[in-house]
């Protein structure tokens, strides 16, 4: 039984390029890095002593400069390619997150994490069309579901060594680790990865590419992904508060509970995506039940105050990311084949970047003013407000092929 299920673990990662192995390797060792991320809210208002109002304005401007570096990253994708983009970001990105520390005023913070998002999320789009370019058609889903391994692998890791680095150097030590790794990331890059190996995809190249701001399915979409990314990154912002003020966990436990999400991706979201991708099922149908699963993870939240809901809520949480993200992306990557990938690709990483903006103050000006019972509904709801949106872009693409959803599946 167990030599069955090993070998099957085993077969999901075959076929995949080495170009692809690599990629997933650099973006490890970004991501391990950034463990800065997930305790922000906790460093502003035990280490900064910000309130919870000034801290959602803050990490409003994390999200402002999300959008920003989103879109930067897809014009420079479509200007000068993947690779020196994501080589500019890297490298750029790990010196700002080691000066983040040193501002000290409102407004000084809020310029500086605008700077390094700004930079960091230009990396983003880049990430994406590269998965494309290195991969075969028929892996694709599964190529950016290792690169998704390597990032949650990371952010594993991350935080429970963010925890530790915390007890030990203080928060301090979090911005040079994160910078140190950002630019060691941009060094193996250069070594490893070289752009002349991407795969040729004569479909992605086209005098007269589709309008994005005219493409309505995706548009629509994009509604979604925004709604879904500001209920799925309270997860990072306000979840974290909820841990220590009301359940008392330290910010070691609260490492060791985040990444948990991480090492439960790493151990099982490839399998998952393979069985999934055997299914006779359209990416956005896939999509939908994620979002369930996330918000349910909220509604197990809501109806106990036992500390070990938080493990359950969190394995829900994790089983909705791995079946929402890689099949997202999959669906965005396959309306981006028109042409104009960077575009597409940055409006993408924008819907989440909004999630940013909006996502991590309202969560917090709700916290402040109504409790956290009140916030989680309002996470429950959003999320089915996706799944609508969701469900509406999938009868707009059946519309527009005259074809049944299941065949416009990139897997096939």
């Amino acid at each position: 039984m167990l030599q069955k299920a090993y070998t099957a673990y085993v077969g999901s990662f075959q076929d995949l390029r080495r170009e692809v192995w690599l990629l997933a390797l650099i973006t490890l060792i970004n991501r391990a890095g950034t463990m800065v991320i997930p305790f922000l809210s906790l460093y502003l208002t035990e280490n900064r002593n910000f309130s919870l109002e000034e801290v959602g304005w803050i990490l409003s401007c994390f999200g402002l400069g999300s959008v920003a570096g989103s879109w930067l990253g897809g014009k420079l994708v479509d200007r000068i390619g993947h690779y020196k983009t994501m080589t500019l970001s890297l490298m750029v990105s790990g010196v700002f997150f080691i000066f983040l520390q040193f501002p000290t005023s409102f407004w000084g913070i809020c310029a500086g994490i605008f700077m390094v998002m700004l930079v960091a999320d230009a990396f983003r789009p880049a990430v994406f069309v590269a998965i494309n370019a290195y991969s075969k058609p028929e892996n694709r889903t599964r190529s950016i579901t290792l690169i998704r391994l390597a990032i949650n692998l990371g952010f594993s890791a991350g935080p429970a060594l963010g925890g530790l680095i915390i007890a030990g150097a203080g928060y301090s030590g979090l911005f040079w680790v994160d910078g140190i790794t950002c630019v060691l990331a941009g060094f193996l890059l250069l070594w490893l990865l070289h752009p002349k190996k991407a795969i040729e995809n004569p479909k992605e190249i086209t005098l007269f590419p589709k309008a994005v701001m005219q493409d309505k399915p995706f548009l629509v979409f994009l509604g979604a992904m925004v709604l879904f990314g500001f209920v799925f990154l309270q997860y990072f912002s306000t979840m974290p508060l909820f841990y220590a003020r009301i359940h008392a966990l330290t910010e070691f436990e609260i490492g060791v509970l985040l990444g948990l999400n991480g090492f439960l991706i790493f151990l099982f979201e490839m399998p998952l995506i393979k069985y999934l991708e055997a299914k006779n099922r359209s990416p956005l149908a896939h999509v939908i039940t994620g979002s369930i699963l996330v918000a349910i993870s909220f509604l197990l939240i809501n109806l106990t105050g036992w500390a070990g809901v938080l493990v359950v809520g969190m394995l829900f949480l994790s089983l909705g990311e791995m079946i929402a993200f890689p099949f997202s992306n999959s669906f965005a990557l396959k309306r981006a084949e028109g042409g104009k990938q960077g575009s597409y690709m940055a409006l993408y990483s924008i819907a989440f970047s909004i999630g940013h903006i909006f996502g991590h103050n309202s969560g917090m000006q709700l916290i402040n003013k109504f409790g956290y019972t009140l916030t989680w509904n309002v996470m429950i709801f959003l999320s089915l407000v996706s799944c609508g949106l969701i469900v509406y872009t999938m009868a707009m693409v059946k519309k527009e092929n005259g074809t049944p959803l299941m065949e416009l599946s990139q897997s096939k």
